[in-house]
């Protein structure tokens, strides 16, 4: 079975675990080694090009310092974030 591509959630996803890693100031590789995964496969799920299991995820999360509903969380802000339709510059919000 293949999986899905939600392209969207993907985007947010891969943006939240990047954005996480150089909040910490880790590289791709100290998060790999920490987490015994392989660079490449980091740079895959940080450019949207493999979505990791849910083992994974656990993994990264753990390396990355945040708990799964944190991370879940982060991801749904971003989520919400870029399903928003943009706003025109200088339009009046309510």
């Amino acid at each position: 079975m293949r999986p899905s591509r939600n392209d969207l959630l993907i985007k947010a996803f891969s943006g939240v675990l990047k954005a996480r890693r150089l909040a910490l100031g880790l590289t791709q590789e100290d998060l790999a080694g920490a987490i015994e995964l392989d660079r490449p496969y980091i740079t895959s799920i940080e450019s949207g090009a493999k979505q990791p299991s849910l083992s994974v995820v656990w993994r990264l999360a753990a390396g990355l310092q945040i708990t799964m509903s944190d991370l879940a969380a982060l991801v749904d802000v971003q989520l919400a974030r870029l399903q928003s339709p943009p706003t025109a510059p200088g339009a009046a919000k309510k």
